[in-house]
């Protein structure tokens, strides 16, 4: 079997790999629970929230292979397994079922906000152990933050 090296060892790595790995919980989940909430969403605002969280959703999507992939890079296995994203999620899960249109904002909002809070500690835990992951996350976290003035903006 071979062996996946990257330039970083240590606590360093440690830090990175912790960080992206929660990320990657984060992105994953979100893309479930936009997915959902797309699903299952009623009320007269219905076609432009549908579209958004499919925006939403594939901004997750991106965003999570890139921060797989960052892992591996590193010479480390990511792990979206749906088992690991069940236990680790931190994410608010919507209601079972239809879903009116104003808790569907509410509810999104509410987790691009915890989403949002989890990428500024990520930037901040990689400011030192590296420069590059925190780009990533410096991406992400402008990413969701437009995403959480968007259907705020709609409350």
């Amino acid at each position: 079997m071979a062996t996946i090296t990257g330039p970083l060892s240590g606590d360093a790595k440690n830090t990175v790999v912790e960080a992206l790995q929660g990320a990657l919980v984060d992105l994953i989940d979100l893309s479930l629970v936009a997915k959902q909430a797309h699903w299952n969403l009623v009320g007269s605002h219905f076609r432009p929230i549908h579209l958004q969280l499919d925006e939403l959703t594939d901004l997750a999507r991106a965003h999570m292979d890139t921060v797989a992939e960052r892992c591996v890079a590193l010479g480390s296995s990511p792990d979206g397994r749906s088992a690991t994203v069940a236990k680790s999620t931190r994410l608010q899960q919507p209601e079972h079922g239809w879903i009116e249109d104003g808790k569907v904002v509410a509810t999104v909002t509410d987790i691009l906000a915890g989403v949002s809070k989890r990428m500024y500690e990520r930037i901040r835990a990689t400011e030192e152990a590296d420069p590059v992951t925190q780009d990533l996350f410096i991406t992400i976290a402008q990413d969701i933050d437009k995403q959480h003035w968007m259907f705020q903006a709609q409350r």
